[in-house]
């Protein structure tokens, strides 16, 4: 009988200052994360917030990437340590759980597991079960990452909307729709080439205040032709959403 347990992964996202990308890359590198992407962002925050938290500018990173499930704590401790997110403005980073993802990135992971849990201190036997994961479990915030996708030129309008629902800030990341050539339409919205991407980590209670008021602003019969929709997040780290 095949005793071995299976492979369980997460993406995990970290917003920092665009500074910082090369040092989160360099993290990544040193604890063997194996597949990270970066896209540049913007920060939404008004210019009094930003002089507030001492951010000089609000250009992002926005790096995603794949870990184990059990090994996701760990990763987010690095580099809230390292990168230290425990400061005003430095950055946040959260966790999503996946639905599925190809074969052979599984088994890359599963070639790699025992190296991995190793060089953190852990054991295949115990990863994920001890203090912190049910730490993790009974003291953190349920939360979503609401994502709205609109036609280029509404970010603006759609965070003013979005904050006054109870988000608390969010990304902004510029887009092109890549599936036609010219305008189409699909599901009766039209497909331009140049889209906006809002991300806004949100606890759940105000979610669907959030998403029922951009939808209601910027849905898609409106001129922004808006997509939105969300998704769990956990292992919150650099922000308190209070």
């Amino acid at each position: 009988m095949n005793t071995q347990k299976a492979v369980v992964l997460q993406m995990v996202v970290f917003i920092v200052d665009w500074s910082k990308t090369k040092q989160i890359s360099s993290i990544f590198q040193q604890v063997h994360v194996r597949f990270h992407f970066v896209a540049k962002g913007e920060g939404t925050a008004n210019s009094e917030i930003l002089d507030m938290l001492g951010i000089g500018k609000s250009e992002k990173a926005v790096i995603l990437c794949l870990e184990q499930k059990q090994m996701v704590p760990t990763l987010l401790k690095e580099v809230h340590r390292r990168l230290g997110l425990h400061m005003p403005g430095a950055g946040i980073g959260f966790s999503i759980p996946l639905s599925g993802i190809n074969a052979p990135v599984v088994k890359v992971f599963k070639e790699s597991v025992e190296k991995s849990l190793a060089m953190f201190g852990a054991s295949a036997e115990t990863a994920g079960e001890g203090d912190e994961m049910t730490h993790e479990a009974a003291h953190e915030p349920k939360c979503d990452l609401i994502v709205a996708i609109l036609n280029q030129g509404y970010s603006e309008e759609f965070m003013s909307v979005a904050r006054e629902a109870g988000a608390g800030g969010g990304t902004v990341i510029n887009a092109r729709g890549l599936m036609h050539q010219g305008p189409v339409k699909f599901f009766g919205i039209s497909v331009q080439d140049e889209k906006e991407i809002i991300i806004i980590l949100s606890k759940r209670e105000k979610t669907f205040g959030i998403m029922e008021a951009g939808s209601a602003a910027f849905g898609v019969a409106s001129k922004a032709e808006g997509i939105i929709f969300s998704l769990p997040a956990g292992n919150i780290t650099g922000i308190t959403l209070q």
